[in-house]
């Protein structure tokens, strides 16, 4: 596989600093069941790294110490993590709010079958990957047999209440273009994925999030064997907008990795990028009494993925202004 990072650390993205911390992103292994060709993280079934719950406790410690209010659990699938239920149980007891990235078809796998209904039970907040609302769209992204593995999640979800106005139960799905082009706006293809969901399948949700594709791991080799790796940076370039800059989710967020190490989002965590200020690897250990406050956020042309356009976050677009297809038709 090759590698996109030594054209990515030269940059003229500008600088950024850290805002309040209010979430911890934690990346609680690399083993997912599904292998898709955007994947970040080159995640796997046959990935065995994963985060101990030695780590996992000192996560809550820092917490605690910092002050946060969100755990965000990624992966992977975090929940093949064995401690993933301890851990939640332990977050949600000290009254931190738990969001799980979920891939709706952990679901359906065996050992799983509960799943669905410990999250509600400790009212986790569920954001959901579904790549579009069309099956011939995303069994050819991620796999055949994926997209009614995924409608079969979310309809175990809806019955539990996830995605009810006025459940408490917060179901939100995330879409990422198949291919080396921007997110269509935000809000026009949310009210498309609720309207063709509803109407085909009765499958209700509350958000939508667009996100870009990342020039990383996975991804970024595919632009690489495919000689266009060099168009996408071009592309995400002259979309950037400096609006973009005060709400990219790094200057509210850190990223831990399986092992401990603090990141200052999780694409730098999967490019090995050590926090700005930070010569080498800095484990989160060693950051329980630090003011994170204002300190410097390790940038480099990948960045520019998460301000072109509309903006891209863990929450979804950034601004709402792009004008691009409304559809994930075509996309």
């Amino acid at each position: 596989m090759r590698d996109s990072y030594p054209l990515l650390v030269q940059t003229d993205f500008p600088a950024l600093r850290r805002g309040r911390l209010e979430t911890l992103q934690a990346n609680l292994g690399y083993r997912c069941n599904q292998s898709c060709l955007h994947c970040h993280v080159a995640a796997g079934p046959k990935r065995t790294e994963e985060m101990s719950w030695e780590t996992m406790e000192q996560l809550l410690g820092f917490g605690r110490r910092q002050g946060v209010s969100t755990f965000d659990l990624t992966g992977g699938a975090p929940e093949l993590n064995p401690h993933f239920r301890r851990l939640v149980e332990a977050a949600r007891g000290e009254g931190f709010k738990v969001i799980d990235r979920c891939n709706l078809t952990i679901l359906n796998e065996p050992g799983q079958e509960d799943l669905a209904d410990f999250l509600a039970a400790h009212g986790v907040e569920v954001v959901a990957s579904l790549p579009c609302y069309l099956e011939e769209n995303v069994d050819r992204q991620r796999g055949d047999g994926v997209f009614q593995s995924s409608l079969a999640g979310l309809r175990r979800l809806n019955a539990l209440g996830y995605g009810l106005s006025g459940s408490g139960r917060t179901l939100s799905l995330v879409y990422n273009p198949a291919g080396a082009s921007l997110p269509p706006d935000q809000a026009q293809l949310e009210a498309a994925y609720k309207e063709q969901l509803a109407t085909r399948y009765g499958i209700v949700f509350n958000r939508l999030f667009t996100l870009a594709n990342m020039p990383i791991r996975r991804f970024g080799s595919t632009l690489l064997s495919r000689n266009a790796f060099h168009d996408y940076m071009r592309l995400l370039k002259d979309a950037h907008r400096d609006a973009n800059l005060d709400g990219v989710m790094c200057r509210s967020l850190i990223s831990v990795d399986w092992q401990g190490h603090v990141h200052d989002c999780d694409f730098n965590q999967m490019l090995g990028l050590p926090p700005g200020g930070a010569a080498g690897p800095v484990h989160l250990s060693a950051l329980l009494e630090r003011d994170l406050e204002n300190a410097p956020i390790r940038v480099a042309d990948h960045c520019y993925g998460c301000t072109a356009g509309q903006g891209s976050s863990c929450g979804g677009a950034l601004d709402g202004t792009s004008q691009e297809e409304k559809t994930c038709t075509n996309s």
